[in-house]
């Protein structure tokens, strides 16, 4: 039984393998030094900037992510959403976007953004339908392609 839990210290590791582990499928790859770093400290980046990271658990193993990173005090980013490939489909991915936008609301965020890679199809597909809007940044992490934005 799959459950969403808050960020616990160590979980980082485990967020570093799952992250691995979904991007291969799709031929990309981490980058624990630039565009992952953030991954490193989740303390740090997310819980101490009045942020927020959330693990989704099965028995004991880390099979799903996602951190809300602030921006400013009106804008959130999301960030770190992850999912094993056998664990979509049932759901999860919907508890951990529903979930998202509650805690970002509670957070006081206005707008919450997104970047991801035109490849990761099932992503965009959820972002779209939660509202998310293609929008074109000033800037995008070597790994994105694709910007998303939606008021919360």
């Amino acid at each position: 039984m799959c459950k969403l839990r808050d960020y616990r210290k160590g979980d980082e590791v485990h967020v570093f393998k799952l992250m691995e582990e979904v991007l291969a499928i799709y031929g990309l790859k981490i980058n624990p030094e630039v565009t992952d770093k953030d991954i490193s400290n989740i303390q740090r980046n997310y819980i101490d900037r009045k942020g927020y990271f959330a693990i989704i658990e099965d028995k004991g193993n880390v099979v799903g992510s996602y951190g809300i990173f602030r921006l400013s005090d009106d804008v959130c980013e999301l960030r770190k959403m992850y999912l094993k490939s056998q664990y979509q489909g049932r759901g999860l991915g919907k508890l951990m976007m529903e979930d998202a936008l509650i805690k970002a609301k509670e957070l006081g965020f206005k707008k919450m953004v997104l970047e991801t890679n035109s490849v990761l199809k099932e992503a965009i597909g959820l972002y779209r339908k939660y509202g998310f809007k293609k929008f074109t940044s000033e800037h995008l992490s070597d790994r994105c392609d694709c910007a998303m934005e939606r008021d919360l």
